[in-house]
């Protein structure tokens, strides 16, 4: 048999193989989604969301129309109770509403405290979800930071960002970080979370990347650097296990998007009865490195 002959033989071979397989997705309610944080010195702030279908077709008025409204939602320390009264920020494309401490409330207004932990209830058309987080004490710091050129170009404009870290003794001290550059917001970095199995008791220096907005394309080109002139802002928050699980199970996910040979992951939240998303609680530090043009 020829080489031209057998293989003819194995692409028909491999064409007669082919089978046509349909999925048929399951059409699923609509889920509260959940996204809400407390920290150190700041009042706790809550967005709630509905889901939507896999397939949907999402635009800006969809994701407007997704908010929801009037539900019941109260923070307890423990101590005392304080029920989150609902505001709307207007933005460029819409409005953002978000429940967080009301002032005329005063006798239980709440803002975060270091090593509390702190209850969520929320209810919404008849339906009860709740959540405990805590924000840990402030034990694993940033003991410095400063700026490097990059490796083989030191005259670029853009620059690294070093910081050295201390990790206290004992396993389970859990991090986040976020970075500010000038006047844009806080963004996480791609992968923001860490645990401390490799570095326990250790003080080490690491390179910080700039954290990336995940409403646009990475700029692959340009991602982690920051520039010559720039003033950088690195917040290193600690975590506790449940807030490291969400966000690390999440940016997995977020990660995996559009990857054919990634596996497939449940995001791992902590908020009760079905519903999605998390109650976070931060420790936070800041740092401030005003980089030389």
């Amino acid at each position: 048999m020829s080489v031209r002959i057998l293989c003819l033989f194995l692409v028909m071979t491999l064409l007669s193989c082919e089978k046509t397989i349909n999925i048929n997705t399951d059409a699923t309610s609509p889920k509260l989604v959940v996204d809400a944080t407390i920290e150190n010195d700041v009042a706790p702030t809550v967005v709630l969301s509905s889901s939507f279908g896999y397939y949907a077709s999402i635009d800006s008025t969809v994701l407007q129309n997704s908010f929801i409204h009037n539900a019941i939602v109260s923070i307890s320390d423990g101590s005392k109770t304080h029920q989150l009264k609902e505001y709307k920020v207007p933005l460029a494309n819409g409005t953002l509403y978000y429940y967080s401490s009301d002032p005329a409330n005063p006798t239980t207004f709440m803002k975060g405290e270091f090593g509390k932990q702190y209850e969520l209830k929320i209810t919404y058309q008849n339906q009860l979800y709740s959540s405990i987080t805590t924000i840990p004490q402030l034990t694993k710091k940033i003991d410095s930071i400063w700026w490097v050129p990059l490796k083989n170009y030191p005259d670029s404009p853009q620059v690294n960002i070093m910081t050295r870290v201390t990790d206290p003794p004992g396993l389970g001290n859990y991090i986040r970080y976020f970075t500010k550059q000038n006047s844009d917001p806080f963004y996480p970095g791609i992968n923001s979370v860490f645990d401390d199995q490799i570095v326990d008791g250790k003080t080490y220096s690491i390179q910080i990347d700039r954290g990336v907005d995940r409403n646009v394309p990475i700029d692959r080109k340009n991602y982690g650097y920051f520039m010559k002139g720039d003033t950088a802002v690195i917040k290193l928050c600690n975590i506790d296990k449940p807030t490291y699980d969400f966000w690390r199970t999440w940016e997995y996910a977020f990660q995996s998007v559009g990857n054919p040979f990634s596996s497939p992951g449940k995001v791992t939240g902590n908020i009760n009865n079905g519903a999605l998303g998390a109650f976070c609680g931060y420790a936070v530090q800041y740092k401030t490195l005003i980089i030389p043009k």
